[in-house]
This record gives structure tokens, C-alpha cells and sequence, in this order.
């Protein structure tokens, strides 16, 4: 048995297995019958009598390529089929539409995608809903923030984009004894998205409910928008698939169809992202210029012993902890500004998961809606980027970073007294004095 078998049913397929064929147990395909999941491109679907039974009916409400995606989404995690949404925060906002109403009360952890904290802040709370942001690293504090209102636990782990990891058994214990005293259930969601199923199985560490936004790793092409929550409670999913229909959020057929191809290698890429991270990684934690490096694969994090514990290993024996790393430069923003503005090869962009390296500044790109004192509190600092790593050559990427890290710490300064028509360029970073020519 690997060590990514499943481990809430051991007798399931390895996930490398189950990403490429689905649910379907092994067999012979029929003759004819199409080796990729065909996209169903149609609104509505002929109906056999009036108020008979049928498989679909409108395309709000159910798709059959949909249902692939969802059949597919649910395996991997030893679930029921999930519910497909257009966009990762459609699906959170369903999540919470399911579970709350006014006057009710949500804890969610304090570092979170700067669209969760808007969901909350801007369009929840007006709505009567109220929400604490809590250190969801430290399971006390989220016990202490439950209320006899509370209705949902929110966390992501790794956190967006601090990395900070959540004990998922731990804060789900706190859950299961809230409600116990409550008489009812407190759901505890996981926000799965920077790991996937394939290095983190939430619903196996005693969350509830898994949550996706599909766009990144899942679909890992920066082509196709989505979102899914995966829970193995019926009603619930019952309940969601109810509001997605009343809400019209459901994910395309096509995109849905690009996220299935997408899934059939997501096994392979997770390896090759988590490998070519922590390389990356080690590099940054080399660097002068660099304060702080934060990824899970490495021996100075924080959480070491929790990512070790929580996080699943290739078939190949190697824990991976993902592609996603967050650094800070010693100059701060001015440095970070100057990085960011000299890579080549690594791209600027709101977005994480993809084949490419990409870069943010969540201060002023996936955060920037987040209070300033909000943002500080839970470590998103102005200076902080954020770097997932893709499917390039890891060299390739480290060298491009060096370049931009060099250039960040380039600042010239004239000096006096310099041969005519020259003047001396001063570099704060790794490099030597030179001179250069004065442009006029």
C-alpha cells in the first residue's frame, strides 16, 4: 500500500489511480465509448413525460460532465460526489448560506484569503451574521470563541498566504465537544485548496467539509474558473445542492471539463510543485538578502512536527508540503517592489497553482481589502510575497529569482567627487561598487 493510500478506506485505489479513471471500479470499456469525459454543451435536456423521472433537466441544476467533475472530486477524498461551483468563493459563499442565517455567529481562523475576510466583513455581517477571527494555530483559541450562535468553523491550512498550519484533529475535537454541550453539530470546513486531497485529506483528520477553489491546483493550467465543497454528510450536500440550484452557481460544462483534465494529472504535478518548492526554498533561506522564508518542507518551520503529522507522502516514501512558498525581503517594500518589478521568467499575478511560477503581493493584491491592522496582526506585511513555484526547471527559477533579488537590492547613490561625467553606483546587497556613465 502507498503512502498516499486512502486511509479512510485502505482498500481504495491510490489517487494517481482514482485522478485519471474516476470512481468507476476497473473495467473493460465498452466499444465506442469515448476515453475523455465528453462536454455536454447544452442547456436543457428532452424530458420523457410530464413530471417523470430523468437523470437531468436544466444545466442550473445538474450537468452530466458536471457530474463527472463532482463523482471524481468526491473519490479522491472517499466522499460522495462534491458540488461544483463557478469559482472557489461561490463555493464558500454556498457553504455558509447552507449553514447560517441572521443572527447567527461563524468563527473563522485569522489568516485567510482576502476574499474570505471581504465574504465576512462586507457582505455577511450586513446581513446579520457575526464572525471572529481567531489564531486558529492554538485550538484554545477557537474553543474560546465559540458562542451558543456559532453555526460553521472556518480555517484554512496552510493558511493564505502565512502558510500557518491548523491541527485539523485538534481544532475538530473542540468542534465535536462545542457541540456536544450545544446539542447540535459545529461543522469545522477546511479550506483545502493549496494542498489538494493529494497531500492533505481534511474529512480523514475529522473536518466536516473540504473546500476548493478548483482554478488552482485542481485545474493547475490558469485556464478554467471553479470551486467545490466535498463533505460526506448527505444532508448537507443535499442542502447545498438545494442553494446552488436556487442561486444559479454552478460551474460551466466547459470549465468543468477543462478542471477534469486538469485532475488527471494533479498527482504528478503536487510531486513535482512540492519538489521543486522546497528546493526553492532551501535557496531563499540561503539568501543575505532574504529575512524570513516560510514553507512547511522545511527544518526551521514553526509547525515542523504538525506539517510531518498532517501531511501525506508521495508513493515514493518523500512527504510533500505543496508549492506554495511566502519570503520577505530585508529592504522591505521598496526591495520587494524592485523584485518584483525585475523577474523574467516568474509572472506577477493574483493567482497560485499553476504549471507556471508565479508572484503576488497579497498586501496589495489578494489582501488589499483586508484592514491594514487585520493583515499586520496574523503576519501579512507589506514586504511579503508570495511565490508559487510551477513546473519549470527549479534552476531555471532560482536563477531568476537571484537576478530580481540583486536588482531589488541595487540603490544608487552619486558621489561626489567622481572622475568627470561619472558617477559611482553604490549596491546594498551582494554585489561590488562599480562605476557607470551619467545619462544627460
Amino acid at each position: 500500500m502507498s503512502n498516499l493510500q486512502n486511509r479512510f478506506d485502505p482498500h481504495a485505489p491510490d489517487p494517481r489511480t482514482v485522478a485519471l479513471h474516476g470512481r468507476e471500479s476497473p473495467q473493460r470499456r465498452p466499444a465506442g465509448q469515448p476515453l475523455v469525459t465528453p462536454i455536454v454543451q447544452s442547456t436543457t435536456y428532452a424530458q420523457g413525460e410530464v413530471g417523470g423521472e430523468c437523470a437531468h433537466a436544466y444545466s442550473r441544476v445538474s450537468n452530466p460532465t458536471i457530474d463527472e467533475l463532482e463523482s471524481t472530486l468526491g473519490a479522491l477524498e472517499s466522499a460522495p460526489p462534491a458540488v461544483a461551483f463557478s469559482s472557489g468563493l461561490a463555493a464558500e459563499f454556498a457553504l455558509m448560506l447552507a449553514l447560517v442565517k441572521a443572527g447567527d455567529h461563524i468563527v473563522f481562523g485569522g489568516s485567510l484569503y482576502g476574499g474570505t475576510v471581504r465574504l465576512a466583513q462586507q457582505i455577511l455581517a450586513p446581513l446579520g451574521v457575526e464572525s471572529t477571527f481567531v489564531d486558529a494555530t492554538r485550538p484554545e483559541r477557537v474553543a474560546e470563541a465559540i458562542t451558543a450562535g456559532t453555526r460553521l468553523i472556518f480555517v484554512e491550512s496552510p493558511a493564505n498566504p502565512t502558510l500557518e498550519l491548523t491541527d485539523i484533529a485538534a481544532v475538530s475535537a473542540v468542534a465535536r465537544r462545542a457541540g456536544g454541550l450545544l446539542g447540535r453539530e459545529i461543522p469545522l470546513a477546511v479550506d483545502n485548496t493549496f494542498h489538494t486531497a493529494v497531500i492533505q485529506r481534511p474529512l480523514d483528520l475529522g473536518a466536516d467539509v473540504s473546500v476548493y477553489a478548483t482554478t488552482k491546483h485542481i485545474d493547475g493550467h490558469s485556464s478554467a474558473l471553479g470551486g467545490a465543497v466535498v463533505t460526506r454528510n448527505e444532508a448537507l450536500l443535499t442542502r447545498l445542492r438545494f442553494v446552488r440550484k436556487a442561486t444559479g452557481g454552478i460551474q460551466t460544462p466547459f470549465n468543468g471539463w477543462l478542471t477534469l483534465q486538469g485532475i488527471r494529472t494533479l498527482p504528478l504535478r503536487i510531486r513535482e510543485h512540492s519538489r521543486n518548492a522546497l528546493e526553492a526554498a532551501r535557496w531563499l533561506s540561503g539568501r543575505p538578502e532574504v529575512s524570513r522564508v516560510i514553507y512547511p518542507g522545511l527544518e526551521m518551520f514553526g509547525q515542523r512536527e504538525l506539517a510531518e503529522r498532517q501531511h501525506l507522502c508521495s508513493s515514493g516514501g518523500e512527504r510533500l508540503h505543496g508549492g506554495v512558498i511566502a519570503f520577505d525581503l530585508k529592504g522591505g517594500v521598496p526591495a520587494a517592489k524592485r523584485l518584483l518589478a525585475s523577474v523574467r521568467l516568474c509572472v506577477l499575478v493574483e493567482h497560485v497553482g499553476a504549471a507556471h511560477t508565479l508572484l503576488t503581493h497579497p498586501a496589495t493584491m489578494t489582501h488589499a481589502d483586508v484592514p491594514r491592522e487585520q493583515r499586520e496582526r496574523v503576519g501579512v506585511t507589506d514586504g511579503l510575497i508570495r511565490l508559487s513555484v510551477g513546473l519549470e526547471d527549479p534552476r531555471d527559477v532560482i536563477a531568476d529569482l537571484g537576478r530580481a533579488i540583486e536588482a531589488s537590492s541595487a540603490i544608487e547613490v552619486t558621489t561626489e567627487g567622481s572622475p568627470a561625467g561619472l558617477q559611482t553606483k553604490q549596491v546594498i546587497g551582494t554585489r561590488e561598487v562599480r562605476p557607470c556613465a551619467v545619462t544627460r
